[in-house]
């Protein structure tokens, strides 16, 4: 049963500006170990990421999440300035190393942080958005094997359920995971992400595991509390060939499918891509047949049970060929010291092309309607078909913004950033009008915060955060957000 999240527009809208719709919601984004610091106080231990940070050459200028932006600490200020935005909802994540130490027992002081948190939220009138898993995996399960072991979905449950027992009476908006992707092939296939690992095995199992997680507190918080709006967050793109050239065809079909389908099937479907697996196949039987050992029936059931919304996290499109390009457009990875692999199991031949747009200080391209195509694709054939809503979960640009200062008054002129905001705000009204019923959108990020492998070297945030003094400066872009939060419509491109 999916929360009714209706809001009234504001009648301050001009006739030439484009409205959107009135059960639309604005929000940012944020993770906890990206953002909050406190990195072993109050009971909190080590994370993945905070073990990954001292591996030599992981993380740019050996970065790590100790400090971040303080939010533990500054959660009033930081929900003071979201109030100040205009935001009606903010989603986070809770730490599990922070909640459940070492995924042991339960540590109440964690737990308190988010009671504090999740009652600021409210009392600011903003609707928290809970994440319950965004990378942050205990250190001590990854020595029991992590996510390419069963039992960390299980222990995930316990974890999730434990969230629930502390903030359900006030939160109603659930999502399990964000961007599994990311915590399976790019962390236990590619090397890039925490634990590190390089292995195609590890990665399917991986992802599994946290597909069955998923299911498993799906089911189990549904059982609880028929009115939560439960759901999921993938990363997902749109992968588009060179050419109609046979093997540029088939460069888009395995991006699309190792990207995209291969959590969308099993979540909406029931069943992994079979092309895909063959493709896999072709490349480490061994690890095919360990994965195939691993997924049954029943646990395809758990994954596919029905959810209400469906977090969609959009930041660049693909253009891939079969073929290397005359001058590629190189990757879209920090440049670590540590060498890393490739995150798609089947990646020969194919090869990633320029088409001449602009790019991000992330060497990401920015193409608006490939949100537009990309809600249009998901919400067709995926979730109207199971009468899924969408939201875009993240959607953001890294830009190398300074601080200036303007008669004693501290700015952050990033013109750039909010041409991007406008822009994909302008593709999910164009999604919209084609019928797509998508109900939100969270900028990420809220802040500038720990961008991974990149360390502090990139800003994604609306506002702007200076480590050393852990000053919160609102750049244009934010300010743009605010007033278009305020008025709930776009200008009209002249």
């Amino acid at each position: 049963m999916t929360t009714d999240f209706s809001t009234e527009a504001v009648a301050t809208a001009s006739a030439s500006a484009r409205p959107f719709p009135t059960n639309f919601l604005f929000g940012a984004a944020t993770a906890a170990y990206q953002i909050e610091g406190a990195a072993h106080e109050d009971g909190r231990r080590d994370s993945i990421w905070d073990a990954f940070s001292r591996v030599p050459g992981a993380v740019i200028n050996a970065d790590n999440g100790d400090v971040a932006c303080d939010h533990y600490h500054r959660y009033r200020e930081d929900v003071a300035l979201m109030r100040d935005l205009g935001l009606q909802t903010y989603r986070f994540s809770t730490s599990w190393s922070r909640i459940r130490p070492d995924g042991g027992a339960i540590n109440p002081a964690g737990l308190d942080f988010y009671k504090r948190l999740v009652d600021e939220l409210l009392d600011a009138d903003i609707l928290p958005w809970l994440t319950l898993y965004h990378w942050d995996l205990p250190q001590a399960l990854q020595e029991r094997g992590g996510w390419a072991a069963r039992e960390t979905a299980d222990l995930f449950t316990e974890y999730a359920l434990d969230v629930h027992d502390a903030l359900g009476d006030r939160v109603k908006v659930w999502t399990t995971l964000n961007e599994p992707w990311c915590s399976s092939f790019l962390s236990y296939t590619a090397g890039i992400h925490a634990p590190g690992r390089f292995s195609i095995a590890e990665g399917m199992l991986a992802s599994h595991h946290l597909l069955l997680g998923h299911g498993q507190v799906v089911r189990e918080l549904r059982a609880r509390d028929e009115s939560l709006n439960l759901g999921i967050t993938l990363n997902l793109t749109v992968a588009e060939p060179v050419t109609d050239a046979p093997a540029d065809l088939d460069a888009a079909r395995r991006i699309d499918g190792q990207f995209n389908r291969w959590f969308l099937d099993p979540i909406f479907r029931g069943s992994y891509p079979a092309d895909i697996v063959e493709d896999i196949r072709a490349v480490d039987g061994a690890a095919v047949a360990e994965w195939e050992g691993a997924v049954s029936d029943a646990d395809l059931a758990v994954i596919s049970t029905p959810i209400d919304s469906l977090g969609v996290n959009y930041y660049h499109g693909e253009l891939v060929g079969g073929t290397p390009p005359v001058v590629s457009p190189g990757g879209g990875e920090a440049p670590t010291e540590r060498e890393t692999a490739s995150p798609f199991p089947s990646h020969e031949d194919i090869f990633w092309h320029d088409r001449g747009l602009p790019r991000t200080a992330m060497n990401w391209e920015i193409q608006p309607s490939g949100l537009t195509t990309l809600l249009r694709r998901v919400w067709d054939e995926y979730a109207e078909p199971a009468g899924v809503t969408l939201y875009v979960t993240e959607n953001g640009a890294a830009f190398d913004d300074v601080r200036v200062e303007e008669n004693g008054v501290p700015h952050v002129h990033d013109a750039a950033r909010t041409a991007f905001l406008e822009n994909h705000l302008a593709a999910i009204l164009d999604a919209a009008d084609a019928g797509v019923d998508v109900r939100g959108y969270f900028y990420w990020s809220l802040m500038d915060n720990y961008e991974w492998a990149w360390g502090y070297e990139k800003r994604f945030g609306i506002v702007r955060v200076e480590y050393d003094t852990q000053e919160r400066v609102v750049k244009d872009s934010g300010a743009r957000y605010r007033e278009i939060i305020a008025s709930r419509a776009l200008p009209e491109s002249p």
